[in-house]
Order: structure tokens, then C-alpha cells, then sequence
């Protein structure tokens, strides 16, 4: 696999792991329980074609909700 030509750099996409137990523990989970995540991370992508360098103003609060509405639901012109 080679970087995107236009990136000139390495995007990770379909990451996933294990959480740290330190994460685990603020939510009363107990020591000795493991979590595993997964996901397509589409977000890191989309931040690309659009030109959003903060992940939270793609999700969260800051999104420019203009954005939004004025974006295709659906883009396959990548």
C-alpha cells in the first residue's frame, strides 16, 4: 500500500485496539476486564476532502453547522 499521491503522507484508516486499563477505571469498570474497539474511522478521511484540521469540528459542538447543510450526503467523486 502506498500513501494517497495527494496526501504525500500515511492516513490510517480501520484502526482499532484495547483500551488502557487506566481509561477503563473512571467508569467503574473492574481491573480485570478488557475492552476492544474497532471502526472504519471515516473521519480522518472526510477531514482530508474537506479541509478540517480538528477532529471536533466534525463531530461535537464546533461543527459549522452551514457545513453540514450545505454538503452532499454522499460523495463518490474521491
Amino acid at each position: 500500500f502506498n500513501p494517497r499521491p495527494g496526501l504525500k503522507k500515511w492516513v490510517e484508516v480501520g484502526n482499532s485496539g484495547v483500551f488502557r486499563p487506566e481509561l477503563l477505571l473512571p467508569m467503574g469498570l473492574p481491573e480485570n476486564v478488557s475492552v476492544i474497539a474497532w471502526g472504519l474511522s471515516l473521519e480522518r478521511p472526510t477531514m482530508i476532502k474537506y479541509g478540517i484540521n480538528n477532529i471536533r469540528e466534525l463531530v461535537g459542538h464546533r461543527v459549522n453547522l452551514q457545513m453540514v447543510y450545505d454538503s452532499p450526503i454522499c460523495r463518490l467523486d474521491i
